[in-house]
């Protein structure tokens, strides 16, 4: 529960899993992050505004890109 309090996520952005760079420093975060609301993110970024910065890359699975390219 503290961690989620600590993400200070907006109701609707839900947090999926995360990733930190090893590579010594350790200042690095990836975050897997799921909503049917992107607006959300502006949101969770404007909480954050004084501390970090985002940048934003929508993914989708595997299979998503298999059957989009048709193999």
């Amino acid at each position: 529960m503290a961690a989620a309090c600590g993400r200070m996520l907006p109701a609707g952005l839900e947090y999926v899993n995360s990733w930190v760079v090893d590579d010594g420093g350790m200042d690095r975060c990836f975050q897997l992050m799921e909503t049917s609301d992107p607006a959300l993110f502006d949101v969770w970024f404007e909480r954050w505004s004084d501390l970090v910065s985002f940048e934003v890359y929508p993914v989708i699975t595997s299979a998503e890109a298999a059957a989009r390219a048709g193999t």
